[in-house]
């Protein structure tokens, strides 16, 4: 009897408790799916890697070093820091920082990333974009 009025207990205990007043809190960010070449440095390159940043991340700039590796004849890329391209962030409603986006030609983003990112998995999306 006692067991029972325990277990009882426990049920009651965890119906309340797994109530929820309130919705969960959103964990997503909102990257660009298309992009306006224009807005970027080089728009007649093949392809770009936008890496949106702030001064104040810590992160940003390791992302944005293992990014300025893919520079090239073919590849664009270009830092946008929040302070220094505001209207940019505004545009294309970049809430998180870092957001590297890898788009093509006409501004079709083919990869995105938000927070950091390791070099193979930069250099992999890259090629698989170009493939």
């Amino acid at each position: 009897m006692l067991v029972v009025g325990a277990v009882l207990v426990a049920a009651v205990v965890a119906t309340v408790l797994g109530r929820r007043t309130d919705p969960p809190a959103s964990n997503t960010h909102n990257v660009p799916r298309l992009l306006d070449r224009l807005d970027f440095a080089r728009p007649d390159a093949p392809w770009l890697v936008a890496v949106f940043t702030s001064a104040t991340c810590n992160t940003c700039a390791g992302v944005l070093e293992r990014a300025s590796h893919l520079e090239s004849a073919d590849v664009a890329v270009q830092e946008l820091e929040v302070a220094a391209a505001k209207a940019i962030h505004e545009r294309y409603k970049i809430d998180a920082v870092p957001t590297l986006v890898i788009a093509d030609a006409e501004g079709d983003v083919q990869q995105a990333f938000l927070g950091p990112v390791n070099t193979a998995d930069l250099w992999a999306a890259l090629a698989k974009a170009r493939a």
